[in-house]
């Protein structure tokens, strides 16, 4: 994947901007996306695939792009004078067993509340809906979840 800075339009403290990213592959098919970092997040604003991309597709590109934007902004002055602008503010979150335990614990936490525990993990986590559907699976496969009800 190609990133390249596009622009960035400051503004008091702050930056916002904007990176054009593309995919290119050995059979011809290629992906050209347009992203901005603001406000601690990522958005994807354009997307154009030849030959079309599914849902499931963008979501995996969403992921790269996120990922690819992270490492182009690199350390830089933040609004505290230290990190980087346009980083997500994503929080130290153990790997393996003991990641899964404490997803477990959030979600666990979150249905005793009555909140809804697929946005509780993510609050927890830093991370989107799909990567933090995918530690609730893990959760469940080693068994600290109960499994999913059937709907009907």
């Amino acid at each position: 994947m190609a990133v390249r800075p596009a622009w960035e339009v400051r503004e008091n403290e702050g930056a916002t901007r904007w990176f054009e990213f593309r995919l290119a592959f050995a059979d011809g098919a290629r992906v050209d996306a347009l992203a901005v970092v603001g406000g601690g997040c990522v958005c994807v604003e354009e997307v154009r695939a030849q030959p079309a991309l599914s849902l499931d597709d963008l979501a995996v590109l969403a992921d790269w792009i996120e990922e690819s934007v992270t490492e182009a902004c690199g350390p830089g002055p933040g609004p505290e004078g230290g990190g980087s602008e346009g980083r997500r503010a994503r929080p130290a979150w153990p790997r393996g067993a003991e990641g899964r335990l404490l997803v477990a614990r959030e979600y666990r936490a979150a249905q005793q509340d009555g909140a809804d525990p697929v946005l509780a993990v993510m609050g927890a986590t830093g991370h989107s809906r799909r990567t933090s559907l995918r530690l609730i699976g893990q959760a469940r496969d080693a068994g600290l979840l109960s499994p999913r009800r059937a709907r009907r």
